[in-house]
């Protein structure tokens, strides 16, 4: 099964029969990934996320919106949001929490509607698993958003990782090879990116983004703010 994560939300919701959900990168041990961290209300958020959702406008599609915490801050703030997530389980959950215009679907087929704010959080950016997914995913981004619109993610700086090892000379290094296990089953093997701020506002510039970066806290992380030239 692929969808470790939607399962994991899934039993954290309906069931009792929870398992422990793990993320491993190819640098050490695998990490735990407390469910309940997908089940925040706004004043459990760290200040990244906060500062995010209060900066949404307008029409808001939550992208990789997973169990709808941030959707449901959202709609408490009178914002209309649309949460999008891959995951059916996923979906379910946030129907049943009381998520209100939910889709199931994968972003980069989605094409349906126009919207003024673009938001990806808790690293969701990390889908585009390239450098080069990344300028797809603005391409792509530039035609879901009304003028004046932006797109709201956050990312993270992982050059910390490799301060007793070597950089990998095949790819960019914030190209992380990672994979999920819960209970007994795990995933296979896939990329999620990590951007240091420069190369991202490189790329932003070059495909013809204004970006700001308007937090950065502690851990290596960023929030970002993009608009269109």
């Amino acid at each position: 099964m692929t969808d470790l994560p939607g399962k994991a939300i899934h039993d954290h919701f309906f069931s009792t029969q929870r398992k422990r959900l793990y993320v491993q990168d190819t640098f050490g041990p695998r990490v735990l990934m407390p469910v309940s961290y997908y089940f925040r209300n706004f004043r459990q958020m760290p200040e990244l996320e906060q500062q995010a959702l209060e900066l949404c406008e307008g029409r808001t599609l939550d992208i990789g919106a997973a169990a709808g915490s941030h959707a449901m801050e959202l709609q408490r703030m009178e914002t209309d949001v649309t949460a999008l997530e891959i995951s059916p389980l996923a979906c379910e959950v946030m129907e049943a929490r009381g998520v209100q215009q939910v889709i199931c679907g994968d972003i980069f087929q989605y094409a349906e509607g126009q919207y003024d704010t673009l938001l990806l959080l808790m690293n969701g950016i990390g889908l585009c698993s390239t450098l080069d997914g990344f300028r797809t995913f603005l391409k792509h981004a530039a035609s879901l958003l009304n003028p004046g619109g932006q797109l709201i993610f956050d990312s993270c700086d992982t050059v910390y990782m490799y301060e007793e090892t070597e950089m990998p000379a095949d790819h960019y290094y914030g190209e992380m090879t990672v994979r999920y296990e819960y209970g007994e089953l795990a995933t296979g093997w896939f990329t999620w990116l990590y951007m240091d701020p420069d190369t991202m506002q490189e790329i932003a510039t070059a495909e013809g983004w204004t970006s700001e970066i308007v937090f950065r806290d502690d851990q290596h992380q960023y929030l970002a703010v993009l608009t269109l030239d």
